[in-house]
């Protein structure tokens, strides 16, 4: 019988997936493992623990400390148990005489150049090679230290995050497998053979300096201090942990947040972590120092007017005095005066709550969040062909993909962990195509092979996706028993008579796109003739005014060739923030109710009327941009907003602060003062994921428990002040615990059916749906059928190539698109308050050097940027990786004012933000914009009425 795993024990080497058993005897102990497995792991598994310090289960074994060796009967000498499998019949002995005196002489020789430092180590306690020197009984040491030796080797302390202390380095290589067995971005190496061999970073540069992007793979893999945390360094070795969901991108990583006290020292990934599986990045890792800042927001305020200093207040004033705000509104204009904003960070369970509170207690569906300005196209679109809106994969589908497409997507820098994953695919083979007008880093990925580079026009997906499809139908690589089977024929027939047509050929969107022909139809073939070919796209699929279109586009492509419902193909949305899948299945949008059940059904409205106690409105409400033409019009006068900063995410900046400005009332809840507080008159104290229980559900729909970890540093959860604010309202919630909130989820969502706190702690994390039919959740979606139409089958868009308005012209020659950088995250409200700042400190434009030369700018210049919208300033960086005529900036920095240049045109199904394609003219200056020097005023104000005074901290902007 198999072991039971558990995921905080080592067990040195991989675990072999062979379904085939082989039974052995180590120590005379019968064990039984798949086979493949390797000794030193078999003998794990049966709690026989052979020494080992190159050895680690998150990497391939490499043989080459030797302290693993054993004896196995009938072979020669002592082979080393990491890289030997097992055998039927094998007899192995890990534990005699013999191997003692090996282990203890190769031990004495790692200690023999290590300093004897441990009791002022940082890693005194949690150090595996002080911890093998006990196990293989080391007592003394013969060899001196007069000799060559590496024990006053310089510390590089360049990085913020963690110290390399060459001095205590074994060369194991484990840090440097991990660099390019995990992390797949092969940074580090080893200089030098011999006694004289080094770890070293790029070519021996500093780690800050080289290639290296801090994911911690290095310091969670080096068994002893060389490679050690700071926050380790400063505060000691922790001594409990609880295990929670990283509150980043949409990969949802589980880490085990390492406490001392009631103080957080490192966030370590879990090994047993459904989405990441032991790995992270820079920004989960290391990145959690926001939630102790000193700029959080610790008590409630309220004001009368922006223009006044904030009045410090307890919860029940602050609450009451929001709650009257809100009723004397209504009474005066309107019971649909008044509306709400979720938040794509916060958890499910509150996000229900929000919406629960607008659509019961205001009365109305004036409900919207933050994938409005996202990925509501991917809803739209997905819903109309696949009959369900969310992504049909496991992220470690990827894993069995024979050809990758990424359209508009850049997942090593907006979703790291899964880049890491989908770059180890690519190391093995996968061919790899990428949609995007920049040169992604994923075209750089070492030892990549069969890749192409479709560097399309901003604008043109929908031209691009068709030109490809018509590729594959006019060529003959269409699917046509999946077709036949899965699809309804009648909109199958419509769409190809549409697709056929010579005008969507790529010789005919080649001035459309600026992508040859011959590129196009080469891509194409290799997408179609793919064993397994899977779609994986972004922001830049949907923040276009054709979004949803083009994820129709998408999903054509994938019937069409029959790639979806198994593993390693299907369509795939990478979700940006931490829950924009939960805050969409919550019901946060004005039309639906959670689990994506229209308003007008009067069947599930019924439901929720019964189980809320009250009647709902059967209209939908108003989206975030009506919200803000209504406020400018004076029907809209008040909003409360979660977690969520619109002022600085939505486009066009200007008209946002405008509308905003108009609130009679505007009720924030967050844990800094963001830009869409400077406008607030209530001020709510948020808490972040560290201090607050509930899920989140990432981009895979999987469902992954948050577990407080330290007490909110406002005494409440947000949950709790939702539930405060709606019964001033005088509309009743009585919860004791988030778990309940999930329960009442469950009871009214379909897809959610079976998810319980209990379900989640005995499985770890389910992906919806979750219900009757899958009562295990749905890794792989649409394996049998479609939840479309009566007969279960998917049904083909046509999807007509629509240019967009937005265009470039004499007076705004270049296009302007936008994106993410890997150590900020979205506003950067967060990572602006961590040492993240030490890799993107601003936002920066970048240009190709064609269209720099013409204007006469060189890296490092001060950009004038205007476009129809408005007109900012930004540092310039000259790349080769952009194309002439586009140009490119991330939206991290408020200050930037990226968003003062971008435009209202939006999606035509979903008011998504058309962010990608802005025209604009550039031009070198030497002053900020007018607008920034508004912004900078209104920031030391507004710091000033929070504070009393602008302290040197506030006047600067993060």
């Amino acid at each position: 019988m198999l072991q039971h795993f558990d995921p905080n024990k080592d067990y040195g080497t991989p675990a072999s997936l062979s379904e085939k058993l082989v039974t052995l005897e180590i120590d005379g102990v019968e064990v039984t493992v798949p086979e493949g497995t390797s000794v030193m792991r078999a003998a794990a598994m049966y709690d026989i623990n052979i020494p080992k310090l190159c050895a680690t289960d998150n990497l391939e074994a490499f043989g080459s400390c030797r302290i693993c060796a054993v004896q196995i009967e009938g072979r020669r000498g002592t082979p080393a148990s990491c890289t030997t499998p097992v055998d039927a019949g094998m007899k192995v002995t890990t534990q005699n005489d013999k191997l003692a005196k090996l282990r203890r002489n190769i031990m004495e020789l790692y200690i023999s150049d290590h300093p004897l430092d441990c009791l002022t180590c940082p890693a005194n306690g949690d150090c595996e090679l002080q911890n093998m020197a006990g196990a293989v009984g080391l007592r003394e040491v013969r060899y001196g230290f007069e000799g060559n030796n590496h024990l006053h080797a310089e510390k590089d302390q360049s990085n913020p995050y963690f110290t390399f202390d060459a001095s205590k380095c074994i060369v194991c290589s484990r840090c440097v497998r991990a660099c390019s067995e995990v992390q797949g971005t092969f940074a580090l190496t080893i200089d030098g053979r011999g006694f004289d061999s080094k770890v070293a970073a790029g070519q021996n540069e500093q780690f800050l300096d080289s290639e290296c992007v801090s994911c911690g793979a290095c310091v969670q893999a080096c068994p002893t201090a060389t490679l050690m945390e700071n926050s380790v360094i400063d505060m000691g070795t922790p001594e409990h942990s609880v295990t929670t969901t990283c509150a980043y991108c949409g990969v949802g990583c589980s880490f085990k947040a390492e406490m001392k006290g009631d103080q957080l020292v490192r966030m370590v990934p879990a090994k047993d972590g459904d989405a990441n599986h032991g790995h992270s990045c820079v920004k989960g890792r290391f990145a959690f120092g926001y939630a102790t800042h000193k700029d959080r927001i610790k008590a409630p305020m309220i004001r009368d007017s922006i223009d006044q200093p904030w009045k410090e207040v307890s919860w029940e004033e602050a609450i009451g005095f929001a709650a009257k705000r809100l009723k004397d509104i209504q009474a005066q204009y309107g019971r649909e005066s008044i509306g709400g904003i979720t938040s794509s960070r916060c958890t499910n369970e509150e996000t229900y709550l929000v919406q629960k509170l607008i659509r019961a207690a205001f009365g109305n569906n004036n409900t919207d969040t933050c994938a409005r300005v996202c990925h509501s196209p991917t809803g739209y679109g997905l819903k109309q062909t696949l009959g369900e809106s969310a992504g049909t994969q496991t992220f470690d589908s990827v894993m069995f993909s024979d050809c990758i497409l990424v359209i508009g997507a850049n997942p090593t820098d907006a979703h790291p962990v899964f880049g890491s994953l989908m770059r180890r695919r690519l190391r093995e083979g996968a061919s790899l195509i990428v949609t995007d007008p920049r040169e992604i880093d994923l075209l750089s990925t070492p030892h990549l092979g069969d890749a192409t580079h479709l560097p399309l026009r901003p604008g043109t997906n929908v031209a691009m996706v068709n030109a490809l499809a018509h590729v594959v139908v006019t060529e003959g690589y269409e699917d046509k028993e999946f077709i036949a089977s899965r699809c309804d024929t009648k909109a199958y027939s419509k769409w190809r008579e549409f697709i056929i047509d010579e005008r969507h050929a790529p010789e005919a969107v080649e001035a459309i796109t600026g992508v040859s022909a011959e590129k196009v139809r080469a891509a194409a073939r290799k997408f179609a003739t793919a064993k397994n070919a899977s779609i994986y796209y972004g922001l830049g699929v949907t923040e276009h005014s054709q979004g949803s279109t083009t994820v129709m586009g998408i999903a054509n492509l994938a019937l069409a060739t029959g790639n979806i419902g198994r593993e390693g193909v299907g369509v795939n949305p990478l979700r940006g923030q931490n829950n924009v899948q939960g805050s969409c299945d919550m019901g946060s949008f004005p039309h639906e109710l959670p689990g994506y059940q229209h308003v007008a059904d009067s069947v599930a409205r019924a439901r929720f009327e019964k189980a809320w106690g009250v009647e709902l409105d059967d209209e939908p409400g108003l989206r975030i941009p009506n919200m803000f033409d209504a406020a400018l019009a004076g029907e809209f006068r008040a909003m409360y907003v979660q977690g969520e900063d619109i002022a600085q995410s939505d486009p066009n900046t200007q008209h946002v602060e405008a509308a905003l400005s108009a609130l009679d009332c505007l009720i924030v809840q967050d844990i800094f003062l963001n830009e869409t507080a400077k406008y607030a008159h209530v001020l709510l104290p948020g808490s972040t994921f560290l201090e607050k229980n509930g899920t989140f559900t990432n981009a895979e729909r999987r469902i992954n428990r948050v577990r407080k970890v330290m007490a909110p540093v406002a005494g409440k959860e947000d949950w709790e002040v939702t539930v405060d604010l709606a019964n001033a309202l005088g509309y009743p919630m009585s919860y004791s615990h988030p778990s309940e909130i999930m329960d009442e989820i469950a009871s009214l969502t379909p897809s959610f059916a079976n998810v319980s706190y209990e379900r989640l702690e005995e499985h770890g994390s389910l992906q919806w749906p979750c219900n009757d039919a899958f009562p295990m959740g749905s890794p792989i979606m649409h394996t049998e059928s479609f939840p479309i139409g009566d007969e279960g089958k998917a049904k083909f868009a046509v999807t007509e190539f629509v240019p967009t308005t937005e265009r470039a012209n004499s007076r705004f020659p270049l296009l302007l698109t936008t994106g993410r950088i890997l150590s900020q995250y979205n506003v950067g409200a967060q990572t602006r308050r961590t040492d993240n700042q030490a890799w993107h400190d601003e936002d920066i434009l970048e240009l190709h050097p064609h269209d720099a030369e013409e204007r006469g700018i060189k890296t490092g210049d001060w950009l004038g940027i205007t476009s129809r919208a408005g007109h900012t300033v930004l540092r310039a960086r000259v790349a080769e990786r952009m194309q002439p005529g586009v140009v490119y900036t991330t939206f991290h920095h408020p200050g930037s004012g990226a968003n003062v240049i971008t435009t209202n045109n939006s999606d035509w199904a979903t008011n998504c933000p058309e962010y990608k394609v802005t025209a604009v003219q550039v031009e070198k200056v030497s002053q900020p914009s007018q607008w920034q020097k508004n912004f900078q005023d209104n920031h030391e104000r507004q710091y000033e009425f929070l504070r009393g005074s602008a302290s040197s901290e506030a006047k600067a902007i993060k």
